[in-house]
C-alpha cells in the first residue's frame, strides 16, 4: 500500500459526503477533513496503531474516520452508529470509494453489550460532545471506547473540557495524554447557525479541540 502523505490524506478525505440534514438531536457536527486528516496522521505515524490494526470508530457518522483509517491500512475498520440516514450515506460512501475493509454498525453506542470488551484494538472518535441535549454522552462514549479497546483510544474533546477528562481518566485508572489541538470551525450546517462559521464552544474565544490518546490496562 503507498504511503499517504498528510495532504493526500486530507485531499482524499474532502471527497467524503457528510450529513445532508444533520440532527441537533444527535449533535451531528461532521468530523472536519483537516481535522479528520491530522488525528489519524497521528494515530498512525506517532503511535502505530491503525496500519494492520482492528479499529472501531463509534459515533462514525457518515465514515470520515472509518474511511480514513482505512485508506491508512487498519486491518478492518467498523463504524457504529444510530443514525441509519447517516448510515446509508456512509456505505454510499465506501462504494465511491471501493473500501473493502470496513464494515458498519447500526446500534446505540451507549448499549453495546458487554460482549464487545476488548474487540477491537484501537478505538477512534469525535463523540456527541455533550453540551445541548446530551450531556454528559462524551463520557459515555469515552467508557465504552475504553472497554472495547485493547490497546487505546482515540478521542476528540473540547479543549475546555480537559481537565473534567482528565478528572474521569484519573477515576478510572486510564492514562490519559493530549496528543493534538486543532480549531473546530463548524460550516452553517444547522438552521440556527446565523454565522457561516462558528465555534463549537459558544460566546467565548475558544476555538479549539484536543484530541486525546487513552491508554487501556486490562
Amino acid at each position: 500500500m503507498k504511503k499517504l502523505k498528510l495532504k493526500e490524506l486530507e485531499s482524499c478525505l474532502q471527497q467524503v459526503d457528510t450529513f445532508e440534514s444533520p440532527k441537533v438531536l444527535l449533535e451531528q457536527y461532521p468530523t472536519r477533513p483537516h481535522i479528520a486528516a491530522c488525528m489519524l496522521y497521528t494515530i498512525h505515524n506517532t503511535f502505530d496503531d491503525i496500519e494492520n490494526k482492528t479499529v472501531a470508530d463509534l459515533g462514525c457518522g457518515c465514515g470520515m474516520l472509518s474511511i480514513g483509517s482505512a485508506m491508512l491500512g487498519a486491518g478492518l475498520c467498523v463504524g457504529f452508529d444510530i443514525d441509519a440516514e447517516a448510515l446509508e450515506i456512509f456505505n454510499s460512501n465506501l462504494e465511491d470509494f471501493e473500501l473493502t475493509n470496513v464494515d458498519v454498525v447500526q446500534c446505540d453506542v451507549s448499549s453495546l453489550p458487554d460482549s464487545m470488551s476488548e474487540t477491537f484494538d484501537t478505538v477512534i472518535m469525535n463523540p456527541p460532545f455533550g453540551t445541548k441535549h446530551n450531556k454528559g454522552m462524551d463520557m459515555i462514549f469515552l467508557k465504552t471506547a475504553l472497554q472495547m479497546a485493547k490497546t487505546a483510544v482515540y478521542s476528540l474533546h473540547k479543549t475546555s473540557t480537559r481537565q473534567h477528562v482528565q478528572k474521569k481518566a484519573d477515576e478510572w485508572e486510564v492514562k490519559m495524554e493530549v496528543i493534538a489541538e486543532l480549531r473546530y470551525d463548524l460550516p452553517a450546517s444547522y438552521k440556527f447557525h446565523k454565522k457561516k462559521s462558528v465555534s463549537i464552544k459558544p460566546n467565548t474565544t475558544e476555538k479549539k479541540v484536543s484530541c486525546i490518546r487513552a491508554t487501556v490496562f486490562h
